[in-house]
């Protein structure tokens, strides 16, 4: 090959690869942190930085990777629990790392919420991340961040996509248990009343669709789904979609019994790979095998459906809406600058 020809390609490959990038930081435009905000602490703000913790904390990233590869390693249901702990901070008076606080003299926080009692895990990780990065740089990082930081490789370690975190959240000094009751969506409710959730908070239809996507990797307790395997809207038989499949209406049962005892068992959300994060839970939507109500309601709208069956024919596509998406969420109601504290341990306020 002659000189002329090498350089011809070099240059092709080049440009290749400049359109790709190109391509890929558009997937994360700055507008994301100059949003929606409602006047109330609540939505999308602009003032967090990908490269805020560059010289005071260079060792962050890497120490939050390592703490959550280490949990994995002995748990691999943390993935999910992770992921599901910073959607719940941030529904709840935004990412502020409230979800953390334990109950004190001073309020009753998230932690015992009826959506969160005996449910969001994880807890015990971040502590852990937090008191490796203490080390390091002391009273610098925030809980909140660390709770985003966690979530997102979560995802990255079950196989799901990476996105750039933008950091400088402060921490909360409280937390509401009555909040907690009142903003977390049900996997009870319908698609309407999640949506407005969602909408109060800067997001939108398209979000509720792609975030749900999360049920991808992680597990239900047995009584959110019962009723659907034994007494569907009081019929006395089995959800007629799911009966539709003997085999995993039968392996339902099996894994959430009848009976009282097993209401705290723990059912995948997606069977087939429940630490795999990937498109097959939109696969099963369209199956109308969603193990959750709050799962298979997304069919009832057209505009939620048509996202389903987009996201079910193209893998590459749900994993770029998701990492937009986290990233919005991840601004909402957010403490910057002299708001809030840097918590020296993430479930006290002092």
């Amino acid at each position: 090959m002659d000189h002329k020809m090498s350089m011809y390609l070099f240059v092709s490959y080049l440009a290749i690869f400049t359109l790709f990038f190109k391509g890929f930081v558009s997937s994360f435009p700055s507008g994301y942190n100059n949003g929606y905000n409602n006047g109330h602490g609540h939505g999308l703000t602009s003032n967090l930085n990908y490269r805020f913790y560059d010289r005071s904390c260079p060792r962050l990233q890497t120490i939050v990777k390592s703490g959550v590869w280490r949990a994995f390693k002995d748990d691999s249901r943390i993935a999910a629990s992770l992921l599901r702990l910073h959607f719940h901070d941030c529904f709840v008076n935004g990412c502020d790392g409230s979800i953390l606080l334990n109950d004190s003299e001073d309020f009753k926080g998230e932690k015992n919420a009826q959506p969160n009692r005996n449910s969001v895990r994880g807890f015990e990780v971040i502590e852990d991340i937090k008191s490796d990065i203490e080390s390091s740089c002391p009273l610098t990082v925030s809980c909140a961040d660390i709770v985003a930081l966690a979530a997102r490789e979560a995802v990255v370690l079950t196989g799901g996509p990476f996105w750039p975190v933008p950091l400088g959240r402060r921490d909360s000094l409280t937390a509401s248990e009555q909040a907690a009751n009142t903003n977390l969506p049900s996997p009870f409710e319908a698609l309407e009343n999640i949506t407005a959730k969602f909408v109060t908070l800067g997001l939108d239809l398209k979000d509720v669709v792609v975030l749900s996507g999360a049920h991808t990797i992680g597990f239900a307790q047995c009584f959110v789904i019962k009723h659907r395997l034994f007494n569907f809207k009081g019929s006395g038989q089995p959800d007629p979609n799911l009966a539709a499949s003997s085999a995993l209406l039968s392996k339902l049962k099996d894994t959430c019994p009848n009976v009282d005892s097993s209401d705290s068992k723990l059912a995948a959300l997606d069977a087939a790979s429940s630490v795999k994060f990937d498109n097959a839970y939109y696969v099963n939507l369209m199956n109308n095998i969603g193990l959750l109500d709050s799962d298979q309601t997304l069919m009832t709208d057209p505009t939620a459906a048509a996202l389903v069956k987009s996201y079910s024919e193209n893998p590459y596509l749900f994993s770029r809406d998701f990492a937009v998406s986290m990233v919005k969420m991840g601004n909402i109601g957010v403490m910057t600058g002299s708001d809030g504290v840097i918590r020296g341990k993430c479930g006290f306020p002092g």
